[in-house]
Formats: C-alpha cells, structure tokens, sequence
C-alpha cells in the first residue's frame, strides 16, 4: 500500500499549516485496525492536506496512495478515503487535481462492485466524472443498478446517472431512459423521488405531467415506510424518544432538495409540493418543508399565503425542532409572515420564556416568534415589547424590530424615550444601545424625543469611534422630528465643518426652514467631500427643491461621473429641484441596470415622478414580471433581503399606477 511513501520529501511539500512532514502518518492512519485512529487520520486530510477544498503539492504527492489504500479490500472505511478522492479530483480552480485522479479513474471500476457499500456509494459518481468513456460509464451503472439492493447505493447511482445526462447530454439517451424507468412502479419511493429529481435536472422534457401530486404520494408513501421501521425498532429508547423530538431525515431533505432544485422557477409548481410536504403527517416531512421553504421564499416573488400559514401550524405542534425551523423562516418574511401571525401571537402568548435569546457573555438578543411577529407589522407584538422595555436588560436591537411596527407602536414612544435618557455616554457601548432606540423613535417620528436625542448629541462631539457613529444617528433623529427639533439648530451648526456636515445641514433645514443658511455647506460636501458626504448631500439638495437651484450645474457634474450611487442620487435631485426627467431618465436606466440594489430608490423616484417617469416603463413592468428576486444572488442573503424586494414591488406599482 505503501511503496515508495518514504522516497518522498514530503518535508519540502506543504500543506494547509505548513511542512508535509506529518502526512505520511495520516495515510498510514488510514490503514489502522483502530476505528478512532482511522477517523483521526481522515479528519486530518481534510483538516490540512484538503483543508477547505483547497489542493497543495502534498494533496497531488497523496493521490497515488489514496488509491492503492482504497483498493485493498483489508482496509476498513475505504468508502471515506474514495471520497476524499472524489473531492480532490473536483478541485476545480486548476487542472492538476482533476488530471491526478483521472488519471487513476480505471481504479474506480472494480470499486462499484465492492462488497462494502459505502465504497460502491462514493465510486458511481466517480466514474461518472472521471472515466472519460460515457458509454462503458452508462454500461457499468446499468449492471450494477440491476444488482444492487442497498437502497444508499442504489439513491447514489440515480444520482451518477442524473450526472452522466447533464455531463454528455448529447450521449445521454440511454440513462434518461432507466432514470424514466426508474421513475415508475414498481420501485420504492425513495428511488422514484431520486429519479424524478435527477431527470428534472436533465431531462425535464420526460417529467410526468402529475409531478407534484406524484411526488407527494410517493413522501407519504416513504414516509409510512420509515416510521412502520421505527415502530418495529426500539422506539421507547432515549434515542428514539431524542429522534420524536428532534425530527432528521437527511435522505428525505436531500430527495425533495433536488426536486425543487430541478423545478427552479417553476414557483407555482414549488409551492404545491412544499403545500403537499407541510401537509405530511410525518414531522420530518414538515421539518424538511420549512427549511427548504426558506431558499423559495428568498429568491422568488410569488404569492405564498398558503405555505406561510402551514408553516405557521407547525408552531404549535410539539417538536421543538419543527417549531424552531418555522420561527426562523418566518422571522425572515417581514410583511409575508402575516398569514401566521395569529399563530406568532398565540405561541408569544403562551410561551413569554420565548420573547428573549440568551447568549453566552453576550447581550440577550429578541426571541425569534416576538421578532416574527413585530416584524410582519402585527399590532399584537406591543404589549410584550412594553414589557421587555421595563425590564433592567432590554435586549439588543429591540428597537430596530418596533421600527415595523409604524403608528402601532405609539405607546411604546415614552418607555423607548426613558431608556433612551438612561444610555450612558461614557460607555463604549454607547452607539450600540442607542442605535435601536434611536431608529424606533426615529419610525414614531416623536417630537417629544428631542431632549434626549440633543443629550446624545451634546455628549457625543465629532471624532472617531463609537461616539462619532452616535453623533450621526442622533442627527438623523433630529432631521426626521422637523421643526420640533428647532432647540437643536445651534449644536447642528457646530456639525457644519465636520464629517457630518450633509446630514447636520439636512437636519438644520429640517427644524429652520433656512435654505441660505445650509446650501452653500451642501454645495461645498457634493462637490469636495468623500463619496458618502457627496451622496448625502445630494439627497439633501433634493429635498430643498427649487430652492437649491444654484447646485444644478454641479448635481449634473456629478450625475454623470460620480460612483453609481452618487450618480442616482444626483438624478433624483436633478429631479426634485429642476423637474426636468431628460437628464434624469438615462441615469437610472443604466444605474437600474447596472446595480439591481439602485432599484428601490429608483423606483420610489419613479412613482413620485408621476407621468414624467413612463419612458422608464419597460424597465418597472419588467421587472414586476420577473419571477426572481432583486436580490436573489449566489453567496447567501441578507436577513432583510425579502423586505426590500417587497418594498421594490409595491414602489414599482405604484410607479406604474401613476403614470
């Protein structure tokens, strides 16, 4: 197994954490008789020779004995060592790992015949992607599929077949025609799911036109399977009674995954499966739902009443897993989560252990079904919220969550004032604290909040760090409280020749009324501040309207060589003061498709534009029509990504209704 291992340098080759030198005792690790020691060399393979993926001249120097360890039948747990090769070969960011395995492939083919499982499992796909001969790779899988009877094995070469149709499409026949086969009676459930997902993703063409209804039985009808087997094992055991509370099914998430997956922008078609699944009498199928739901509702616009409120039934039931998957998806719908909300409000009610998150040496943060409901906009959430703002500790953003409350917040206003009054400017944590209460008294537009906004202003003088962050956001304060703010105009114009300069000067127009008083520092921030200052200033110009004329030439200047948002800021106030959309249209339509993230703002300037902005039409009726999210992208989402989207739609119709 080992021949020629001490004939390399490996202390010249690296890895993940430095020198090679201790690779040579992974490998042999591998090939131990001790269970845990086989682990140990495993976990360190991929800890340092392919740590993360990533492939180093070490990892390469490992490939030929990686596959002389998986082909003797005397080492145990070979299933892991062809996987760590599988993985190895996939390193896609250079051609040396794909080439090292490929060129080993022909190893693979006695492997799919191997009498231990998980090394069959892990070779199909492997000769799916690296024995170049599609035709044998199709004859191979088509014996061993015939022979096979574990059903892991079975789920991994529906898998390698679905792979081999998407890798040779043009040399597929054969395998769409046993995915099809497969598909249908008489197989197990498992493996008609497997297949109908893998052709969705290949051959969507030979789908049954019943897909959804289809699908639905055949979980159920798994799912029967699954729990008459745990019936007759041993259900009264800790673990049995652990797995009725925390329901897992791996297989079943991974078969209903790819379906969806293969499905893609077929919503409609998406949400009656995910209906069906939440209607499951099985909690694992309705656990599996609500966190699969959660991709959907992120990257596509449809109506999704009915999902939501299934997921809202599940709030109630016992499993705390199921329950704890729901409250996470639904803190991420804002406004969507409305057809939960009864059962939001009743789990709040009944469950006040659930209104607060503890976190070790952290600040408590807002429990998930009291920040689900507050941010659907549900009135019902401020009674608890009135009594989380008495307590000693108010948990951290608290007030961020009351922002989507709106006027229903109101009697909240004095108790957020108080603590307000209470944060201490000394503190490090002083921004922190302030910020959420700021922004709610900020949403309530409370007049009765600027002398405990001015005190955080006076405490807070311009410099770096948190104190200067608490200066900004208590001027932003002040800026929306108007002419209630008057008191505060003499500390706003000591802000003038600061970093805060377009702000200050925004907030003292807000509370005086004084446009000669502050367009000469706007002039002075859009034309010689930072990127930021220019686009604030810009925004404030705008609201000056024609009072601001005289920053015409330089807002022209600026809207067509600034950075992509300073130029759609300048637009707006072209707009604004000027009312001309001639030199405003073509900027936001190349910032609108330039930068999807422009369109709230665009589309909000649109709707206030009235007739003025239907040139711009195509653009706001497009993307209404348009099944994916502004912000669906690769990489994750943002934990506000769905609201804006929503805010962009409701902008773009009202953008179209007022032309």
């Amino acid at each position: 197994m080992f021949t020629g291992i001490d004939e390399v340098d490996w202390a010249a080759l690296r890895h993940a954490y430095g020198s090679a030198a201790d690779v040579p005792g992974l490998l042999r690790g591998l090939a131990s008789a001790d269970a845990a020691e086989r682990e140990v060399a495993l976990d360190g393979m991929y800890g340092s020779v392919h740590h993360q993926g990533n492939v180093y001249d070490s990892t390469l120097a490992c490939v030929p004995f990686l596959f002389s360890l998986a082909s003797r039948t005397e080492v145990q747990d070979r299933g892991g060592i062809v996987e760590l090769l599988v993985s190895i070969g996939a390193e896609s960011t250079g051609p040396r790992a794909p080439a090292a395995v490929r060129a080993g492939a022909e190893a693979f083919v006695p492997l799919a015949d191997d009498p231990c499982p998980g090394v069959r499992r892990a070779a199909a796909g492997a000769l799916v992607r690296f024995l170049d001969e599609p035709e044998r790779v199709l004859a191979l899988l088509r014996r061993r599929i015939a022979v096979e009877r574990d059903e892991q094995v079975l789920l991994a070469l529906t898998e390698a077949l679905g792979l081999l149709v998407r890798r040779h499409p043009d040399r597929a026949a054969g395998a769409v025609d046993l995915l099809a086969a497969r598909s249908g009676p008489p197989y197990a459930p498992g493996a008609r799911l497997a297949a109908l997902g893998q052709l969705g993703l290949g051959a969507p063409e030979r789908l049954p036109a019943d897909l959804v209804p289809t699908a639905v039985r055949l979980l159920r009808e798994r799912s029967g399977r699954r729990a008459a087997d745990a019936d007759r094992g041993d259900a009264d055991t800790l673990v049995g009674r652990i797995r009725r509370l925390r329901p897992s099914d791996e297989e079943g998430s991974a078969l209903l995954r790819t379906l969806h997956r293969a499905l893609d922008d077929r919503v409609a078609d998406r949400i009656a499966l995910l209906v069906g699944q939440l209607g499951s009498p099985d909690p694992m199928d309705r656990c599996n739902a609500v966190r699969m739901s959660a991709g959907l509702f992120r990257g596509w616009r449809a109506d999704f009443t009915a999902p939501v409120s299934l997921i809202g039934t599940q709030l109630g039931r016992e499993q705390d897993q199921l329950r704890d998957s729901a409250v996470a998806v639904l803190v991420e719908l804002f406004g969507l989560a409305a057809p939960a909300a009864d059962e939001l409000h009743a789990l709040v009610t009944v469950r006040p252990d659930l209104w607060v998150h503890t976190w070790e040496r952290r600040r408590p943060s807002l429990g998930g079904p009291l920040k689900a409901l507050a941010r659907s906009g549900d009135p019902r959430a401020v009674p608890a919220l009135s009594q989380l703002l008495a307590r000693p500790v108010v948990p951290g953003g608290l007030g961020f969550e009351i922002v989507h409350l709106g006027p229903a917040a109101a009697p909240l206003a004095p108790a957020l004032r108080r603590r307000l009054g209470q944060v201490a400017l000394d503190s490090p944590e002083a921004a922190e604290s302030a910020a959420p209460l700021l922004a709610a008294l900020t949403a309530l537009r409370d007049p009765a909040a600027v002398p405990e906004v001015l005190r955080l202003l006076r405490g807070a003088p311009d410099g770096l760090g948190s104190r200067e962050a608490l200066a900004g956001q208590a001027v932003r304060t002040l800026d929306v409280l108007g002419a209630a703010a008057r008191a505060a105009a003499p500390v706003l114009r000591g802000l003038l020749d600061t970093r805060h300069a377009a702000p200050a000067a925004g907030a003292l127009w807000s509370a005086e009324g004084d446009t000669d008083a502050v367009l000469p520092v706007l002039l002075r921030e859009l034309t010689h501040g930072r990127s930021r200052s220019a686009r604030t200033a810009a925004e404030q110009l705008g609201r000056l309207g024609a009072g601001a004329r005289d920053a015409l030439p330089a807002l022209r200047r600026l809207a067509g060589s600034g950075r992509i948002w300073e130029r759609t800021a300048a637009a707006e106030a072209l707009w604004r003061i000027g009312g001309d959309p001639e030199p405003v249209l073509p900027v936001f339509r190349t910032a609108w498709s330039e930068n999807p993230y422009t369109r709230g703002a665009i589309s909000g300037c649109l709707a206030a534009m009235g007739p003025a902005g239907a040139p711009l039409s195509d653009l706001v009726a497009a993307e209404l029509a348009t099944a994916r999210r502004h912000t669906a992208r690769p990489g994750g989402f943002g934990s506000h990504d769905i609201a804006q989207d929503e805010r962009l739609l409701a902008n773009c119709r009202a953008a179209l209704a007022s032309r």
